[in-house]
């Protein structure tokens, strides 16, 4: 397997083999890189003890680029940010997309006359979890209450669970989407990239014929999917025309407030949600006491005996590719809402439920590992409650499904790392507290211009959230 990575407007193609997993093939310019790393050193004071060694992993497995390798740039750093050719990050984009995501408003095509306008993008995919659920399934139309992160959120039984929209799968966090080129647990959105050669499977997403990659594709095809609705009269009834204007300026007016202009800025918006405050990416940029010692030796960990980084690479820790961890689904348990029974075979395959090929079967796409600890839940079928319990899940070997087969396991599962208890509290400790960004409610507008509750704006919501 290859982790691929593309960095903009670089263009020479670095191939780091590291063990099982291939690491990401990172474009860049020699002088480029050079010139950022010998930038970094100089800024840096001379590194010992933990600091130097660490800083020694990192370049052993980036092929000696070292912390610039895995350094996230600033949400406002656009050049730098990875970005879909078709639709250029501007700051007007990046505005009405920040508002669109949170807009209760959008909710504007229910099953459920009494649901309207009680949902959003943000439903699923909030601060709060850090940009996750909360819960071990999404509530997008159909959903009562938050509480304090998300948690609150269930299922409104008095409506039918037809009419309900419920996610079949964990819901993933949109931080650092800006380093995928496909969007789901099984990719199946996005035209282009690691989705060449699959087109066809795009039965049911034309919509990945338009070129886009997989955070526009996602964008466009899910205004329709979570009954959202972004017309021409949506934007002038919340008066979002003037920012659509300055987003889009050179659109014909006649094609200018549409609903695949929306996706455009809310994908733009999307890309520009880094964790770049997090204590490591504080640590990588040189404040070497923002971690504690013990966090340290769990990034030697992350970065050494534990393998981690064979997947979890670059600035955003996730590869492109597609890996059997052999773990469980949802079910019809307690901590379960509901199975959409419909189509779920194909789900529960990930990967090979999209491109029809047995050897993808059960293979899900590497998650980011930023603010995983605000989430709760944990693995595509939110079957593990805490970090801990997946690193001692991956640490012993033994497989939550028995309907994955042994030759589809990852080998990164079936290696043993023989982790000791102080190595999984310390690497455990390193992703709950040092890849946490603290400071993620930057990325949410005061209001928005409906003036509505949100992330949700159903009655129980507005009086967990105090919304007037």
């Amino acid at each position: 397997m290859t982790c691929t990575y593309i960095k903009k407007e670089y263009f020479l193609i670095l191939i780091l083999a590291l063990f099982s997993c291939e690491q990401d093939e990172y474009i860049a310019l020699d002088d480029d890189i050079n010139a950022s790393k010998e930038n970094f050193l100089k800024a840096q004071p001379d590194l010992i003890g933990l600091d130097k060694n660490l800083m020694d992993d990192l370049e052993s497995v980036s092929d000696g680029i070292g912390a610039p390798y895995f350094t996230l740039p600033e949400s406002d750093d656009y050049s730098n940010i990875p970005q879909d050719p078709l639709n250029q990050i501007t700051p007007e984009k990046v505005a009405l997309g920040k508002l669109l995501f949170h807009e209760t408003s959008t909710g504007g095509n229910p099953t459920t006359g009494s649901n309207l306008f009680t949902y959003s993008c943000a439903s699923c995919h909030h601060a709060a979890a850090g940009f996750s659920s909360g819960l071990r399934q999404g509530i997008g139309e159909g959903g009562v209450g938050f509480g304090i992160s998300g948690e609150g959120r269930s299922f409104d039984t008095s409506i039918a669970v037809a009419d309900t929209d419920i996610q079949p799968i964990r819901s993933p966090t949109i931080l650092n989407v800006a380093y995928q080129d496909v969007m789901l647990w099984n990719g199946q959105f996005g035209g282009t990239g690691t989705n060449v050669g699959t087109e066809a499977n795009w039965e049911n997403i034309p919509e990945n014929f338009l070129g886009f990659e997989g955070v526009e594709i996602q964008a466009i095809k899910g205004q329709d999917v979570h009954r959202l609705l972004i017309d021409e009269s949506f934007i002038t009834t919340f008066d979002y025309k003037d920012m659509f204007d300055s987003a889009f300026p050179n659109d014909p007016e006649t094609e200018r407030y549409t609903k695949r202009n929306a996706a455009l800025a809310i994908a733009a918006y999307e890309r520009t949600v880094l964790p770049s405050q997090s204590p490591w990416q504080r640590w990588l940029k040189g404040e070497y006491d923002i971690l504690t010692k013990e966090e340290k030796r769990g990034a030697m960990v992350f970065f050494g005996k534990g393998r981690c980084y064979e997947c979890h690479t670059g600035p955003a820790l996730n590869d492109k590719n597609f890996y059997a961890f052999g773990m469980g689904d949802f079910d019809n348990s307690s901590d379960s809402f509901v199975l959409d029974a419909a189509g779920f075979d194909a789900v529960k395959k990930g990967r090979g439920g999209f491109t029809q090929n047995a050897e993808d079967n059960y293979k899900f796409k590497t998650p980011t590992l930023y603010n995983l600890v605000d989430n709760g839940f944990y693995g595509h079928g939110g079957t593990f409650t805490s970090v801990k319990e997946v690193i001692e899940y991956k640490n012993d070997g033994t497989v939550q499904s028995a309907e994955v087969p042994s030759e589809n396991l990852a080998p990164q599962f079936v290696e043993d790392l023989k982790l000791t208890k102080n190595e999984i509290d310390n690497v455990t400790l390193f992703i709950e507290t040092s890849l946490r960004d603290p400071n993620l409610t930057r990325y949410i507008p005061d209001v928005v211009n409906s003036g509505n509750c949100f992330p949700n704006n159903d009655p129980m919501t507005k009086i967990d959230l105090s919304c007037d």
